[in-house]
Parts: structure tokens; sequence; C-alpha cells
């Protein structure tokens, strides 16, 4: 398998990820749209083990609530469009009955509907018990421009949910405004509740009860929340949803408007609140260095409010918001969710999530879905849960031609500050795709990694964090990151404090502490990383590990005194037999043999001094004979001659 081939699988196993439209409520007369939707996520360990025929009537039962959720809406609408004694009627509080459930629709009046209200208007379907607490058992649907505040000035209220087999409530505001208005003295408790049993509801294969805020607000404070919630976000629990919906056209967003007038209101207990008013509509557009495609979605179909000092256990979703604008979630604590804790699901924006703990959640503590944007998670705690303590996701929603024409840019500007994510059953803060995500002057203890940056993420910023005791890997950046910085961070008692595979990044000012096999790591096309400034200490193969990594990268000025290298002799090997090292010695191994060859040739050949021909064998000694004069050679020419020609005359 190839890099590439590496780094495209997990985006083809979440492209996967089918977006399900559920329900869309184009509902008449208040020129009102409300589009549902959510993921079909891939299983989470210890989230989605439900048996299929329990999957199955959860489902349902979502579905049904959608319907009763509509139907109970265009009713109303039709009613008021025609007019006559029929509108007269509906205008006032009254009772809805389909075959989904029976409800009590609260519709819009100037005061706002307090709990002797739903004592008047429920009757028999809201009682006080013998132990002080109330007992809702019809669905509660607050209309359009209506508002629902549940306090108690004499002493903390205790309100439960019906929520038996086969029968359960729901609190539902549609473009509304619900307050749960407790105090630090006089707390308000929300639980589901099965008669039957005496006890808050556990199970949720036969549905549980919810409160939900379509649109409008729902502001709680001091709320103590319990066992509510089950198989979708927008039933999880406690449920902020807006649109998800784009409108790109200024027709549209005119014709969507909701702007209700502003007005003051006196509270029982002396304050005054002022309620209506807000944007026409708001700005959605994809993170910096996008392609500009933004859209509007009209402020009639986003949701607004705020959960500060509350507490939610057991919840499906500990809190679920989607489609909204500047909520925010403070001092609150989220415990034992049976997905996710905390999740940011689609448009999610300018959004502050300050002080807030979760733990024991099954899914992820904290979620910024896809399509979150400027959400900012400050001084928060991710304890214990199944998955990762912090999930940001930059992906895009699309990455080629939708159905929905989303855009292919990615999200970002969100960030993690000053928080802590210990002892969490995978990572400690995942960070996927997405522009200018950052993580700083945080803490993350335990996990298999501690900050995993990853999916082509680009502009990501992880400074200032402490990191102590991961499986693996501290900090991780992999699968087509650029423009990563990764500075002044302090990671200690893991295996490999600083990891980069397939993605380029700027390291520099990083201290590793007692790392077992690589202070630093890169593996893969890493062109144009830089590693300088660091210390790494500890005892393990390497300190500085680039045996696997290709392209340039410019390593120098790091501290790496405090390192032991306990490599074995195949990794010594391989750090030296890189390819020029292996051809240089060639070179030299020639020469050498060369030598050797020509000093076995004999002792004196290639000495310095030498005579080139000493060792030739001498030649025989002869003594010399003095040649003959030149009167000598012609006096005994001239004898010869004379010899010759006696001897021919005797002849």
């Amino acid at each position: 398998m190839t890099d590439t081939t590496r780094r495209e699988a997990p985006r083809r196993r979440r492209r996967r990820r089918a977006l399900t439209t559920v329900l869309v409520l184009a509902l008449s007369g208040g020129g009102t749209y409300a589009y549902l939707s959510y993921d079909r996520a891939e299983p989470t360990p210890g989230v989605n083990d439900v048996a299929p025929q329990d999957a199955q009537q959860q489902a349902t039962l979502v579905d049904q609530e959608d319907l009763r959720v509509m139907q109970t809406r265009a009713v109303l609408s039709s009613a008021l469009a025609r007019g006559g004694a029929r509108a007269a009627q509906v205008r006032q509080p009254h009772i809805a009955s389909s075959a989904n459930g029976r409800t009590l629709v609260l519709t819009a009046r100037s005061a706002p509907y307090y709990v002797a209200d739903l004592e008047r208007f429920a009757q028999e379907d809201f009682q006080r018990q013998s132990d002080g607490s109330y007992l809702l058992s019809i669905n509660l649907f607050v209309a359009h421009g209506a508002k629902l505040v549940l306090q108690s000035a004499t002493g903390p209220l205790d309100l439960r949910l019906s929520s038996e087999p086969g029968a359960f409530t729901s609190i539902v505001g549609f473009g509304a405004s619900i307050r749960v208005n407790g105090s630090a003295q006089n707390p308000v408790r929300i639980t589901s509740w099965d008669a039957q049993a005496g006890a808050p509801d556990t199970r949720v294969a036969d549905g549980r009860a919810y409160i939900r805020a379509i649109g409008g607000e729902l502001r709680m404070r001091h709320t103590h929340v319990s066992h509510l919630g089950f198989w979708s976000g927008r039933t999880g629990g406690i449920a902020l949803t807006g649109s998800d919906r784009p409108s790109d056209s200024a027709e549209d967003v005119q014709k969507n408007r909701w702007r209700p007038e502003r007005r003051t209101v006196l509270m029982p207990d002396g304050r005054r609140e002022t309620t209506g008013g807000g944007m026409d509509a708001i700005e959605v557009a994809p993170a910096r260095g996008g392609a500009g495609t933004g859209f509007q979605v009209p402020s009639a179909n986003l949701v607004t409010g705020a959960i500060e000092n509350s507490t939610v256990t057991g919840n499906a979703y500990g809190i679920f918001i989607t489609a909204s604008n500047r909520t925010g979630i403070r001092d609150t604590t989220v415990t034992g969710s049976l997905v996710h804790g905390v999740l940011m699901h689609r448009f999610a924006r300018n959004a502050t999530i300050e002080n807030t703990t979760v733990r024991g959640s099954r899914g992820d503590g904290f979620v910024l879905s896809r399509a979150t944007e400027k959400v900012s998670v400050t001084g928060c705690l991710a304890e214990g849960n199944g998955g990762n303590g912090f999930t940001l996701n930059g992906l895009p929603l699309a990455e080629g031609p939708s159905a929905s024409g989303e855009a292919t840019e990615g999200f970002g500007d969100s960030s993690v500050i000053s928080s802590t994510a210990r002892d969490n059953g995978r990572y400690g803060i995942e960070l996927l795709g997405g522009v200018d995500l950052a993580v700083q002057t945080s803490r993350v203890v335990g996990g298999d990694m501690g900050i995993v940056v990853g999916d082509g993420a680009r502009g990501v910023r992880v400074s200032g964090n402490e990191l102590t005791g991961q499986r693996r890997q501290g900090i991780a950046v992999r699968d087509g990151v650029t423009g990563a910085r990764i500075s002044g961070n302090i990671i200690r008692q893991t295996r490999t404090g600083l990891f980069v595979r397939g993605s380029s990044a700027q390291i520099d000012g990083n201290t590793v502490h007692a790392a077992t096999l690589h202070g630093v790591s890169l593996v893969g096309p890493a062109g144009g990383t830089r590693i300088s400034g660091n210390t790494f200490g500890g005892a393990g193969r390497s300190a500085v590990d680039l045996l696997r990594a290709t392209g340039p990268v410019d390593a120098r000025n790091n501290n790496t005194c405090g390192w032991r290298d306990t490599a074995d002799l195949t990794t010594q090997i391989r750090r030296i037999a890189k390819p020029m090292n292996v051809i240089w010695a060639g070179v030299f191994l020639l020469v050498v043999v060369s030598a050797l060859r020509s000093r076995n040739a004999g002792p004196l050949i290639g000495r310095r001094g030498a005579h080139p021909y000493e060792r030739q064998r001498r030649l025989e000694h002869r003594q010399a004979v003095p040649l003959p004069t030149r009167a000598a050679r012609t006096a005994a020419g001239a004898g010869e001659r004379h010899d010759e020609l006696s001897g021919a005359g005797t002849r």
C-alpha cells in the first residue's frame, strides 16, 4: 500500500458516513422552515452495541416524535392562517391529540408560562406529588413566540418527566423561549421518571423523556438534569437544534426572517428580562482560505441559549447543539453519557464552552463536529471517556459534487485552550482536517496518544502544552498535514515524543523527557519539516529518527545530551547504510583493494625510492676488450686481403 493510499483510507471511511435527512418541516402560516438531520457515524466501541431489534425500535420512536412535532406545528399554523372561530380557539393553550400522543400546546402570549400555568392547563397530567415534586405526564409544545419559565421562588423545583415502557414525555419549543431558572439555594431538578419503578428511567430501548429547543432559545442555570434522551442527538436529552439548511438567497432570508418584538418582562423574583429582537440572519462561511462560497442561515432557523452552573447525568447525549449561534456552556458537569458528553454539531458557530467537565462518556468527551466554526473551549476537563477527550473536526461536508451542493472547503478557527484531557480511552485531543485549529496551554495525561493532528489540517498550532504518560506518541502529525507549528510543548514518559508521518511541520522549542523509543521520528514524505531548538532526553533507538523520512528535512541545533542510545547492531547499521554513505564507502574500498593488490605484487613495488628495474636479473659480467683504432682496422683489413690473394694463387 502506498503512502497516498494509506492517507486516503481514513477519508474513504469517513465518506461512508451518510448524511441522512430524516425530516423536513415545511410548515405554512409562520413561514418557518426547520430541517432536521443527523449523521450515521462510524461505530464507537461501547456506544453502538445495541441489539438490532432495540435499534429499530428506537429509530422508529424518533420518527414518530418528529411526526408528532410536525403535526402539532402544522395544525396550529393552519388554523391560525384560516382565521375564524378555530383560530380563536387555538390561540389559547390547548391539548392536541394524535396517533403519536397527547400534547399540551402553549401558544404565544405576552406573559410567560410558569409552573402554576402548567398545573392549570395540564390538570391531572401535571400533578404535585406527596414528596413535593411535580410529575409531567403529557408532552409540552411551546409554540413560536411563547415563553416557558421553570423555576420556584419558594424552594427547589423537582420536575419529573414521565418515562415508562411504551410512553414518555418531552418538552419541545419551536421558535420559543424556554428558561430553566434555578439558583444555588433553589436549584431545579429535571429527570425522567418511571412511576412503576419509582426511579429515573435508565432503559433507552423503548424511548425516554427529553428536552429540545427547535430555533428560539433555551437557557438553563443551576439545574440538575439526569437520565434523559435516547438514540438521536435531537432526542438525546438536552438538545438545542436549528436548521442546517443554508439559504443563499436574499429573498429566502427575508421570507424566513423572525424578529419578535423586544419586550421587558417582570419575573416573579423581581428581575426584569428583555426578550426578542436579534439579527435577521447570520452569515456562515467556510474557514479562512476557503473559496468564498459562504451562505446565510435565517435567524428564525438558528437556536441560541446558554447552560450554566448545571449538572447533566446519564443522558444519551449529554448536551447536543446544532445550527446555533452564540450558544454558551459554562461551569457545568456532564457525566455518564451513553454516547458523547458535549456535541457541537453542524453549523454551531461562535460558541463558547468554559470551565465544563465531561466524565465517563462512552464516546468522546467534547466533540466539535464538521461545519462548526469559531468554537472556543477554555478551562475544560475531559476525563475517563471511552473515546477521545476532545475532538475537533474541521473536515468539509463534501469532497466533490454532492446532492446538497455543500462547499468542499474545511472549517476551523476553533480552539482548545488551558484544558485537560486525562485517562481517556483513545486520544487526549484529536484534530481532523480544517484550518487554523489550535491546542494551547493544555494538559494531556494518559491515553493511547496525546495530541493527534491529521487528515490534511492546515495551519494548526499546538503550543505550550504538557503531555504525560501516553502509550505510544505524545504529539502526532500525520496524513497530509501542512503548515503545522509544534512549539514549546513538554512531553514526558512516552515511547515517542513527537511523530510526523506524511506531513510537514515546524517543530521547535519542545522538550521531551524519558522517552523510550525516539525523541522525534519522521516517516514518509516530510519535505519542508524543520526540527530545531528542541531538547530530547531519554533512552531509546534515537533522539532524532530520520531513517524512514524522505524529502529535505532541516534538523539542527537540537540538544541531545540527555539521550542514551540503546539501538541494537541492526539499527546502527541502518543508520550508517544510507545511499551516499554506501557509495563513498564503495569508492574507498576500491582504492584500498587496489593498493593491497599492488603491495602483494612484491615488497618493493610501490615503495618510495625503489628503482623500477631493481628486481630484474643482472647481466653476466664480461671483461672489457678495447676496440681497435682506425689505423689498426685498416692494416688488419689489408692483411686479410693479402692473405686471400695469396691463398688464391696457391690454389
